[in-house]
């Protein structure tokens, strides 16, 4: 027969109210911490979110802004009209434009390569089309055609769209002149380049919520002035 367990003098067991009131403060602790973290997964996911979204808006508008500093004036038998809210952009590409409302000019920011016949002069083209699912309630996406081959005399295959960034309610593309922001055409009788280029876009509701009363805005001063009528100086040639 086994002999009884002795109790040492001075050592004292927990009772179960303390074991019961450890568990309860274990379990505070741990639903405190689980609260904290899944506040900070949500913070990370929203941050994320938003990061995602305003990244093509950035690349957008940054490629806006470098085509116009390097827009190049009328002249010469590459670099064409410099049209902003004009009739008949895009028809050098074959592009047939749903409105006026957009900016077709030439632009000294292409690429050159070894592998392709192209200079580093192009023509550009931004508008707002309808986007891809036909979704009008989504709004529209600003769109960037390019035309690399400025001296083919035929009239081409249509080149493919370049989407830029989407959910745009309306665009505005206005130029200006010194005095006023209007509408600008070389071929219709503006010479030279307008001294600014100012876009804004006009997002579109999300969800069904009220729409972004602040519009995107892009203003891009031109420092390129192009001299259309030369002449001649006396005894000498025209320069």
């Amino acid at each position: 027969m086994s002999a009884p367990l002795s109790i040492r003098p001075g050592v004292r067991a927990f009772t179960l109210i303390e074991a019961l009131l450890a568990v309860a403060i274990c379990a505070i602790v741990l639903v405190a911490i689980n609260a904290v973290f899944a506040t900070a997964v949500h913070l990370r996911d929203q941050t994320s979110a938003a990061v995602e979204a305003a990244l093509p808006v950035d690349q957008a508008l940054a490629m806006l802004r470098r085509d116009l500093r390097g827009a190049v004036g009328p002249g010469g038998m590459l670099a064409g009209d410099f049209k902003c809210d004009a009739q008949s952009m895009g028809l050098n590409m074959g592009v047939t434009a749903p409105s006026a409302s957009g900016l077709d000019f030439f632009t000294a920011t292409g690429t050159i390569s070894d592998n392709a016949p192209w200079g580093d002069l192009q023509e550009v083209y931004y508008l707002l089309m309808d986007p891809q699912d036909g979704n009008a309630a989504a709004g529209k996406d600003l769109v960037r055609y390019v035309n690399r081959n400025l001296l083919s005399t035929v009239l081409l295959q249509p080149p493919d769209p370049q989407r830029l960034m989407s959910h745009i309610q309306s665009a505005e593309f206005d130029a200006f002149d010194g005095l006023q922001w209007r509408m600008w055409d070389t071929s219709m009788g503006d010479t030279n380049l307008p001294m600014a280029v100012r876009v804004r876009l006009h997002l579109a509701a999300d969800n069904g919520g009220a729409a972004n009363l602040e519009p995107l805005e892009v203003m891009v001063p031109l420092t390129t002035v192009t001299r259309t009528n030369l002449v001649s100086r006396p005894g000498g040639s025209g320069g």
